[in-house]
């Protein structure tokens, strides 16, 4: 299926890895130039040479990026133009689970940074690229969230509540710039074999004295038992319709949230 997205510019933050890096390979696919950007050099240079090998022919470069830090975020925008030109396609999975715990354990600066990163880190990075997209005349912004925004589990309310505020934010820049041919649409994952819940499990198989394969059969069956599929999702499966987002093929898609969550949320709505 032709995305329609040759020689478009792609910015992926969280792009060292996981989601990022396979939606990146699906997009080098399709003929868009990639701007991997993350927080460690090292393992930004490893991804880029993974990309690579996997893309012949593909143009990619890697950006470090500190979504905390508004200079950071700014610095990006200023680089990706340098080296490629005003950016086409915004695609946020950076993220961090952040604090986690009982409520009133959780102090300001547990959820301060826990926002820094997950919310106002989208929203620096929107502010620093809605106004490639607004000279293209032509953009795609996908945002990550987390089936957490429609199903909160107590243990992680700044997480919770930072991925709510993603779909909120989304919404709102879509009614806001949609004139000027920009879509604005946001994917909930859910349980993805990732970095991130690769650290989880193996700290509850080191909770729980056990290898990490049964951590993981403990957590479906304990604490995510309403995901239909029984299963950790895959990387490739959540960049699939990050991909579709990104293309000309989502050209009256603004505004949505689309879960690819295996039924891990129960609810309909």
């Amino acid at each position: 299926m032709d995305l329609n997205i040759k020689d478009k510019v792609a910015v992926i933050t969280g792009g060292d890895s996981g989601i990022g890096l396979e939606t990146a390979k699906l997009l080098a696919k399709a003929g868009a130039k990639i701007i991997l950007a993350d927080v460690e050099e090292e393992k930004l240079a490893q991804a880029l040479e993974e990309l690579k090998s996997e893309v012949d022919g593909v143009e990619a470069k890697t950006i470090t990026v500190d979504l905390s830090k508004n200079e950071s975020v700014l610095n990006l925008a200023k680089e990706v133009e340098a080296q490629f030109g005003l950016a086409h396609i915004l695609i946020n999975c950076a993220g961090a689970r952040g604090a986690a715990g009982d409520f009133l354990t959780l102090s300001d600066h547990d959820w301060q940074e826990t926002i820094e990163v997950d919310l106002l880190g989208a929203v620096r990075l929107c502010r620093a690229f809605i106004p490639h997209l607004q000279q293209n005349g032509w953009g795609r912004v996908v945002l990550v969230a987390s089936e957490n925004a429609y199903q909160p589990y107590e243990e992680e309310s700044p997480y919770n509540a930072c991925k709510a505020g993603i779909i909120n934010l989304s919404k709102c820049l879509s009614r806001s710039y949609s004139k000027d041919g920009l879509l604005f649409n946001c994917v909930s994952p859910a349980f993805i074999a990732t970095p991130m819940t690769d650290a989880m499990m193996e700290d509850l198989a080191k909770e729980r004295g056990t290898d990490k394969n049964e951590a993981i059969k403990w957590f479906l069956k304990n604490k995510r038992p309403n995901l239909a599929v029984g299963r950790r999702g895959k990387t490739n499966e959540v960049a699939n319709v990050i991909a579709f987002l990104s293309s000309e093929l989502a050209s009256f898609v603004n505004g949505s949230n689309y879960r690819v969550d295996g039924g891990a949320v129960e609810s309909a709505f």
